[in-house]
């Protein structure tokens, strides 16, 4: 009973700490602190976000092998659906505020730059990683949930050709988050191959 109090309670802490995104970015424009461009500055705030959230869920697998705790896989499942749900909004920005719902203009630019169009490949492969992230869909998929949700990794490579293609001088922060993506990947295959020899 303990052990289940505490897993709630941990579900909760981490529920709350992801709506900081949010919380933040409203504290920044009530205190006027968003910038000569308002729109792309809250643009690029949930784009990073939806990165750091994917690089957290890529991490569970890896803390779960480290740790010898599988606990770290109870929370994949959320910080997933927040990947999901920064990367719509993010999306929702570029669509609402960015190009006010001028579908036609949005389909030229998706298509004129590439930064923008792997964006959009990886806001559609999450989709379906989000609408099967319930128990009853990982029952019915079975063996085929675990083969559909490595999607992850092409949708964390398209994330960072996203975000390397978008900035153009200072790579500071697309190499760094390149860095944790390959540390993370790296974690993964180290461990196949030595449960394998």
């Amino acid at each position: 009973m303990r052990l289940s109090l505490s897993l709630a309670t941990s579900k909760k802490l981490i529920f709350f700490a992801a709506l900081w995104p949010l919380v933040s970015i409203g504290f920044q424009a009530y205190q006027d602190q968003l910038g000569a461009n308002p729109v792309e500055f809250i643009e690029r705030h949930f784009g990073k976000w939806t990165l750091i959230f994917l690089c957290l869920t890529l991490a569970m697998t890896p803390l779960r092998k480290l740790t010898q705790n599988g606990r770290w896989l109870l929370h994949r499942r959320m910080l997933g659906l927040f990947v999901f749900f920064y990367a719509s909004v993010h999306f929702l920005c570029y669509v609402g505020l960015d190009y006010a719902f001028a579908w036609e203009d949005m389909r030229d630019d998706i298509l004129k730059h590439r930064y923008v169009l792997v964006g959009f490949l990886a806001w559609i492969l999450l989709i379906p990683l989000a609408i099967t992230s319930t128990k009853k869909m990982i029952g019915r998929l079975k063996t085929k949930w675990k083969q559909l949700h490595r999607l992850i990794y092409v949708i964390a490579i398209l994330g960072l050709l996203h975000f390397f293609w978008l900035v153009k001088k200072d790579m500071t922060q697309p190499l760094i988050y390149l860095a944790v993506v390959l540390i993370l990947f790296l974690i993964r295959i180290d461990f196949k191959f030595l449960r394998r020899s």
